[in-house]
């Protein structure tokens, strides 16, 4: 059976393989053997530059042009070529370097140049496969995160920035412990989450994506033995910061992952702010605070054909949880390997990109639910007009400021698991005893009103 997205056995590659195809660029096997072409090519560039080594010289225009334009323009018929020759090494890094040396060398791009056929042996020189593979895997992550996962939450915010200001003074009721509670506004509980987001995608922009590139336990041994004169350790770190990345000066073998697991904790603090506004919009779908869209042909249940459910919500809701299982998996897993080096992580790590896609699922389903929903302020309305109990806050607040005796005991002889209307309310207010400038304010007092600073909390956002 051919492989198709209707075969796929991940639906990340299946079902839904039209929202995650961006990613491809960077968590596929062609993207991770591209970045380690980059890295392998731009090491290369570098020791030439540096005249460390008297055996490399500076490359002249036309050997640099030949593996910058290999670096550039690294396809998926190379990564296939990379691929055969690793059937046969058995080793994937080995099977780039073995592709860098025969792309170095061959006439196809046109007649080979002698400089660079003199420096194949300096390809990979002094590196351990771990030096190449934690460079190109932290390229993977830093620019998945700044080029997809970044602008897809952000677009979420936006959205949620929208409702805020346009939602800000709309009142409704709000439920504490799943009871009526003090009002709000629909859009202070927008606002409520926005802020949330911001505070973790701080967190999430602010990770370094670090590197290392010092040897097979992390300590130069090879570079020294080679070229005793050199300050390899300030070498290295000028070499993984011109990728982009920040150098890490203390590593065994592998670089420890240790911001993987920054970045992936962080990015799950955010899923489950998300998957929680997932589950409040369901929730106030439910009660009819919210309609939503119908779109054109689309079937909302097999047997009852009323249904206009909550499709795009429970979509990311469940997203967002197998995003998050995986992150954390990766998170706790990746940091730990056995004395200078095992190979647990290997396997693991040609996952990363199955939590970031399960996560950009969960955005775009989000973002798909939120332009879906339609405000229903008759419903809101209707809710806070038959609850005028929840006025027993401020008249309490009220009377204590006045002296008035046992306030919050009289309060809760009115109206603690009974319903109060408007009429019963205004009575017991008429019936107090404090100046009347208070007792007007509160005689006006209603519950779509009760919204305290909601309204310009929302449009602050």
């Amino acid at each position: 059976m051919s492989l198709t997205a209707l075969t796929a056995i991940s639906p990340v590659d299946g079902r839904y393989g039209d929202k995650t195809a961006a990613l491809r660029e960077y968590f596929s096997e062609y993207g991770l053997i591209k970045r380690r072409v980059v890295v392998e090519i731009a090491w290369l560039l570098k020791l030439s530059d540096s005249g460390i080594i008297a055996q490399l010289p500076p490359f002249d225009a036309e050997a640099r042009g030949r593996l910058e334009a290999l670096s550039r323009d690294f396809g998926v018929a190379h990564a296939e070529r990379v691929k055969a020759i690793e059937a046969t090494t058995n080793h994937d890094v080995k099977a780039v370097e073995y592709f860098l040396k025969e792309a170095c060398t061959s006439a196809e791009a046109g007649p080979p140049s002698k400089q660079l056929a003199d420096a194949v042996e300096f390809i990979h020189f002094a590196c351990t496969s771990e030096d190449i593979n934690n460079l190109a895997y932290s390229l993977m992550l830093h620019e998945a995160r700044e080029q997809q996962l970044l602008p897809a939450i952000e677009k979420v915010e936006a959205k949620l920035v929208e409702m805020a200001h346009g939602m800000a003074e709309v009142p409704m009721l709000a439920h504490t412990h799943g009871q009526p509670a003090t009002p709000t506004t629909v859009g202070k509980e927008m606002a409520n989450v926005v802020h949330r987001i911001r505070q973790q995608l701080q967190a999430v922009r602010a990770v370094a994506m670090l590197g290392k590139i010092a040897g097979a336990t992390g300590s130069y041994q090879a570079h020294a033995v080679a070229c005793p004169g050199a300050d390899w350790p300030t070498f290295a770190k000028g070499f993984v910061e011109s990728l982009g990345l920040t150098h890490n000066a203390y590593t065994t073998q592998i670089e420890p992952h240790d911001c993987i697991a920054e970045l992936f904790h962080a990015l799950s603090r955010l899923n489950v702010i998300l998957l929680d506004l997932c589950r409040d919009m369901w929730g106030y779908i439910s009660k009819g605070y919210f309609k939503q869209k119908v779109v054109a042909g689309e079937v909302g249940s097999s047997t009852m054909p009323h249904k206009v459910n909550p499709i795009d919500f429970e979509n990311a809701e469940g997203n967002l949880g197998i995003a998050n299982a995986l992150l954390g998996h990766l998170a706790s897993k990746l940091p730990v390997s056995r004395w200078q080096r095992d190979l647990t992580d290997s396997t693991v790590l040609r996952n990363l990109g199955v939590g970031a896609a399960h996560s950009l699922i969960g955005y775009q389903a989000l973002l798909k639910g939120l332009g879906k929903v339609v405000l229903n302020e008759a419903a809101l309305q209707a809710e806070l007009d038959t609850n005028w109990e929840v006025l027993a806050e401020p008249v309490q607040t009220v009377m204590r400021m006045y002296g008035v005796e046992s306030p919050y005991e009289k309060l809760k002889e009115l109206t603690r698991g009974k319903r109060v209307d408007a009429d019963g309310m205004r009575a017991f207010v008429q019936g107090l005893e404090i100046p009347d400038d208070a007792k007007q304010r509160l005689m006006q007092l209603t519950p779509a009103s009760y919204i305290g600073e909601a309204a310009k909390l929302a449009k602050a956002i």
